[in-house]
């Protein structure tokens, strides 16, 4: 007499498509209450640069077709649904010095980025 084996199928929960810190959070709010008020930012990775890949934002009136909404921290913003196997687990960060400010991806998909740091490659 054979006993059937019983297959135990737990899954494994998903990371956050993205997440914002305090500081990307902080300044999207602010963009959302001001110059981009009723918009949504729209991020995708598009082709470009030494390595392959780019991190590309837009501000949008509208979630479109193949977008994913992602809601963190009180914040809506859009993840082209083509970049989410590149994005997936990423932290979205704002960051300020002397010379520059601006969004910067925290991305452990990256495998590396070009010298100017520009581009990205999985």
């Amino acid at each position: 007499m054979s006993q059937s084996a019983t297959i135990s199928s737990t899954k494994r929960e998903l990371p956050p498509l993205m997440r914002l810190t305090e500081a990307a959070a902080t300044r999207l709010r602010h963009l959302y209450a001001t110059a981009h008020a009723g918009e949504l930012l729209r991020v995708s990775v598009s082709t470009k640069g030494c390595s392959g890949k780019a991190y590309d934002m837009a501000f949008v009136a509208q979630p479109g077709e193949g977008d994913e909404v992602v809601k963190d921290q009180g914040l809506t913003l859009l993840v082209d649904r083509k970049a989410t196997l590149f994005l997936i687990g990423s932290e979205m960060d704002y960051r300020e010095s002397d010379l520059e400010e601006g969004f910067v991806f925290i991305n452990p998909n990256e495998k590396g980025r070009c010298g100017c740091g520009e581009s990205f490659h999985v």
